[in-house]
């Protein structure tokens, strides 16, 4: 095991967590943001207000979606070029060894997990099209959608690798080198990446007990992947799979992401059903990866020791 045993180094002080964490939000919030607020900012000069039921909705300001998308990933992108070479500098971390301890990362897993994921929402999707068709609405704007597709494939996976590469890796590598114990490095991460969520709008239009349960079980079950795997590649695998589909295919009026999605759900009665399908889904995954990869859970009651690092 190399990638939580990386953070046993001498280099793991939080201070210098706070420092990386502070400054990627500064990066992402305060520069990657300054081309949207700037489009905001003139449209709203014009007279153009906001959606009061999403703020995310940039088509309020009569903002093209595929350019609002673009707009609001290149903030993941800034922070991402900004704390990478903080950790390294800080941490003596290089970015791979904050994705699984080693110099080399493992594209045949990301791959493996990106697929496996899509087959399973594609079969929710087929199945929820079956049961509810009354319930979406096809949305095809052919020139749209290609674009939309472009975007997605190629800017997307920037967005979900920040965001495990900061909780799965970078976080969950500090948690580990602080309490030597692999359950707290997956709950707590899980914990704060639902936190980081908090302000979706998916939160205040369907509540906080609804929704918030299911993006911390999708840290749950990333971190469970992440430590017996060893490293992140499945769980960025799967998340980046997740976020593109929901993308291109299906799209509803309180979602994060507005798109030119090919389905638009226009009847979401949420329920504790929708965790209970994640959970199912997530359960699939990990079994599939657990057989392919001869995962071995033992390991979750292993200490972490300084005598496993190389």
């Amino acid at each position: 095991m190399k990638h939580l045993e990386r953070s046993l180094d001498q280099q793991n002080q939080w201070w210098k967590y706070v420092v990386i964490l502070i400054t990627g939000f500064l990066a992402a919030n305060f520069v990657g943001a300054i081309p949207l607020a700037i489009l905001i900012v003139l449209r709203s000069m014009q007279g153009y207000t906001p959606n009061p039921e999403n703020p995310m909705d940039l088509s309020a300001y009569d903002i093209d979606l595929n350019t609002g998308l673009i707009l609001l990933l290149i903030p993941f992108i800034i922070s991402l070029l900004v704390i990478i070479p903080l950790i390294k500098n800080l941490h003596k971390r290089t970015w791979t060894e904050v994705i699984n301890g080693s110099q080399k990362i493992r594209w045949n897993r990301f791959f493996f997990s990106f697929g496996i994921w899509m087959l399973l929402s594609a079969g929710w999707l087929g199945i929820e099209l079956a049961m509810h068709p009354q319930d979406f609405v096809l949305q095809f704007q052919p020139l749209r959608f290609v674009f939309l597709i472009f975007i997605a494939l190629f800017m997307i996976p920037f967005q979900t690798f920040y965001e495990e590469f900061m909780f799965r890796g970078y976080l969950t590598q500090g948690i580990a080198g602080w309490t030597k114990n692999r359950w707290t490095a997956i709950i707590i991460p899980a914990l704060l990446f639902g936190l980081m969520h908090i302000l979706n709008p998916e939160i205040k239009e369907y509540g906080f007990w609804l929704t918030m349960p299911q993006y911390v079980l999708f840290g749950l079950l990333f971190g469970l992947m992440v430590v017996v795997d060893d490293g992140i590649e499945t769980a960025v695998g799967a998340h980046a799979s997740n976020n593109i589909f929901l993308c291109v295919f299906i799209t509803s009026k309180s979602s994060a992401l507005q798109t030119y999605a090919l389905y638009k759900e226009i009847n979401i009665i949420p329920s504790i059903m929708d965790t209970v399908e994640l959970l199912i889904m997530g359960s699939i995954l990990i079994i599939i990866l657990a057989i392919k990869y001869k995962w071995k859970f033992s390991v979750l009651n292993k200490k972490i020791e300084i005598e496993t690092f190389k």
